[in-house]
């Protein structure tokens, strides 16, 4: 019978990430192990968007690390190779659930819905950040500075910046007037001036500032 992997186990932060956290889990009786992080919690504008990765520890591309660390076209190339070789899921939480509950309750929503979107069911999942989302579907542990610390959560990174990255580009052909293409919904000098002028789209954010009137 599967058992939860002691913290003992876990070690700390990695000089990049790697694969020790996954392989701690498995050898604890847990087969397939899920990375999930999410991206966009801080902008004004858009989803905030999760992705959950079980890798194939036998095809792991090269490269894999914290999305922020990543150029974009490094990230594009490594979307690529994720989606080649691994199970990947991505699930959302768009501008009105956002407001109608709070952004880390939105994430921690948007990452259980891209666990059990998942082709495969997975037996444990690392978790981005201090929060373990509630009602998973199997056990979870939740890793402050994941993405940099392991490679599955590292993975999940990338496919949930490129997919939100990618959205905000194709919202930025119905919006054209904010400039989403460029600042991905962030509070850049550019959007700012555009929701001064504006005012805001059905995208923004209503209870984040300059939106929230207090």
């Amino acid at each position: 019978m599967a058992r939860t992997p002691p913290d003992s186990l876990f070690p700390d932060y990695p000089a990049i990430p790697d694969y020790r956290f996954e392989q701690h889990c498995v050898e604890s009786g847990f087969q397939h192990v899920a990375g999930l992080d999410e991206a966009g919690r801080g902008p004004l504008a858009g989803p905030v968007v999760a992705a959950a990765v079980i890798l194939d520890p036998a095809c792991i591309p090269d490269g894999l690390d914290d999305s922020k660390t990543l150029t974009a076209a490094k990230r594009e190339m490594l979307f690529d190779l994720i989606l080649a070789s691994a199970q990947v899921a991505v699930a959302s939480a768009s501008a009105r659930e956002i407001e109608a509950t709070d952004i880390r309750a939105a994430s921690l929503a948007a990452m259980r819905r891209a666990l059990c979107a998942l082709p495969v069911r997975a037996d444990y999942a690392l978790v981005d950040g201090r929060d373990v989302p509630e009602g998973l579907i199997c056990p979870a542990r939740a890793l402050v500075k994941g993405d940099a610390r392991s490679l599955s959560i590292a993975a999940a990174s990338i496919v949930a910046k490129v997919t939100r990255d990618r959205s905000m580009i194709r919202a930025a052909t119905v919006y054209p007037a904010y400039g989403f293409e460029l600042h991905k919904g962030y509070g850049a000098k550019r959007h700012l001036n555009a929701l001064a002028e504006h005012g805001p789209c059905t995208l923004h954010r209503m209870t984040f500032r300059p939106m929230r009137k207090d």
